[in-house]
């Protein structure tokens, strides 16, 4: 049966050249596109580990249906040739982790707005679509985080719910250098947004809060760096692992709210489908059900990890560290992030369905089966020799 999109019309088989399709949430789509649609993806990565299973045997249904281009986009020149024989480009590259805004700001700036300046360029003057994936920091922190500790007005979701189109983006001091990821992809939006005003480009931006799910981040030193820190579900896998205490950075006190990858996914297909609904706007994607702290996400997924692994916790599941000790000078943090639905339900009409247990349930079951025997491996080793 023909695809249709929202408004009944059917759905032409198009051509996506995907920037950081070998990534977490790029996997994700990739599997989403090649399995229930008839589109075509030119996948650009580095690294293409995480679709492999996409690209290989020949006999897949979709054979035929993704390339992979092994570019990287700071310095080489097939970029736009490939998104000039596309009808969608979507750019996910990105650095976004939050170890490297401090330790790595100029790389966290030239790779989420110098890198990116060329994507849109080129997108512009071929008259190409784009979707951009920005961020949910862009925010930074709330109006409610500047109010008394005691005020009652902290209560009022005006003061910390984010809104695309009326929320403030409040930063910390420019020697917080924590928040030159957020800057930097503001900025980017900012440029595009004023490409569509001044020269037509037809761009759509994505905000994710916190999408979690297998194929997520790296494990340090099972397969990402040893020495590095990704995002906080990751690193509280990591610990977990390891049998080793969770870190609760200066008491784990922010909040955060979690979107299962799988949701998230079908939020974008849409967006990719319905370019009439879609085109002009920027969407939050996140499950403002699935708030909790910091600490409240330690203690759940210290349970959830006991009953996917059958092992007990361990005496002192969790240990408080201070952002300096654990990022390093120059770290801040935003509050609390709950993002406002009501533009993407409006025009997309989604909603996201999984829980938090739900999904941690799936994550975590996935890296227990993938790294706890590699893992088991690793702490062997030094006691051996």
């Amino acid at each position: 049966m023909a695809r249709v999109d929202l408004d009944g019309n059917a759905i032409n088989p198009m051509t996506i050249c995907m920037i950081g399709a070998g990534g977490f949430i790029g996997s994700h789509l990739c599997e989403k596109l090649m399995s229930e649609t008839p589109h075509t993806v030119l996948a650009v990565d580095v690294y293409n580990d995480k679709i492999k299973h996409l690209l290989e045997p020949d006999s897949l249904p979709w054979a035929g249906r993704i390339q992979f281009h092994r570019l990287n986009i700071k310095n080489d020149s097939r970029l736009e040739g490939l998104i000039k024989c596309s009808d969608l480009t979507i750019n996910l590259a990105a650095i976004c982790t939050p170890a490297d805004y401090n330790t790595r700001p100029l790389d966290t700036i030239y790779s989420n707005f110098i890198d990116a300046l060329p994507v849109v360029k080129y997108c512009s003057e071929n008259n190409k679509r784009l979707i951009h994936f920005s961020t949910c920091e862009v925010y930074g922190k709330t109006i409610g985080s500047y109010l008394p500790k005691d005020s009652p007005l902290r209560q009022d979701p005006a003061y910390y719910i984010l809104k695309e189109d009326t929320s403030p983006c409040i930063f910390g001091s420019v020697e917080k250098q924590r928040w030159s990821y957020a800057c930097a992809k503001q900025l980017i939006e900012r440029l595009i947004y004023a490409e569509g005003a001044e020269n037509g480009l037809e761009f759509t931006i994505v905000r994710p809060f916190n999408w979690i799910g297998p194929r997520m981040d790296f494990i340090p030193g099972i397969d990402g760096p040893s020495e590095g820190v990704p995002r906080v579900l990751a690193c509280f896998s990591n610990n977990l692992l390891r049998r080793e205490p969770l870190k609760l950075v200066d008491g784990g006190e922010s909040q955060r709210t979690f979107i299962y990858i799988k949701d998230a996914i079908e939020a974008v297909l849409l967006m990719i489908e319905n370019p009439a609904r879609a085109s002009g706007h920027i969407f939050n994607v996140g499950n403002p059900h699935n708030e909790v702290t910091v600490r409240q996400l330690a203690e759940m997924m210290t349970q959830v990890y006991s009953k996917v692994s059958g092992e007990d916790a361990i005496e002192s599941p969790t240990i408080d560290v201070s952002s300096k000790e654990f990022y390093g000078e120059g770290y801040d943090d935003s509050d609390k992030r709950i993002p406002d639905m009501t533009i993407i339900n409006k025009q997309l009409g989604w909603n996201p369905k999984t829980s938090l247990w739900d999904l941690l349930e799936s994550t975590l079951t996935y890296q227990h089966r993938t790294y706890a025997e590699a893992i088991k491996q690793a702490i062997a080793k030094p006691s051996a020799n």
